[in-house]
């Protein structure tokens, strides 16, 4: 059963912008909160940005100020508008639920940012 498909990501240049998108299972998305997730290779997993059911968002400091994490309910979909990209922002991104992560993560998204 899949739960999450993550898409959206690409190569870009420093500075610029990507918006990924994540379709969500309709149980997951009306249960849980829902967090954008990013990790490169030989590190953890680490939170990007979450949102609760009310719209309300919590951001990891290394992305505040440029990253927004939306939802569409209508659409059990999570957004994640990245903008002002910076190399360090390279990353597989990956959408689950937070705290908790359910234990079948999608294949997640790869976003590249390199000149």
């Amino acid at each position: 059963q899949v739960q999450f498909v993550e898409s959206g990501g690409g190569l870009v240049q420093p500075g610029g912008s990507l918006r990924l998108s994540c379709a969500i299972s309709r149980t997951i998305f009306s249960i849980y909160v829902l967090a954008w997730y990013r990790q490169t290779p030989g590190k953890q997993r680490e939170l990007v940005a979450y949102i609760n059911r009310g719209g309300n968002t919590i951001y990891a400091d290394s992305v505040k100020g440029r990253f927004t994490i939306s939802r569409d309910n209508a659409k059990n979909t999570v957004y994640l508008q990245m903008n002002s990209l910076k190399p360090e922002d390279t990353a597989v991104y990956y959408c689950n639920s937070w705290p908790y992560p359910q234990n079948d993560w999608g294949q997640g998204t790869q976003v590249t940012i390199s000149s």
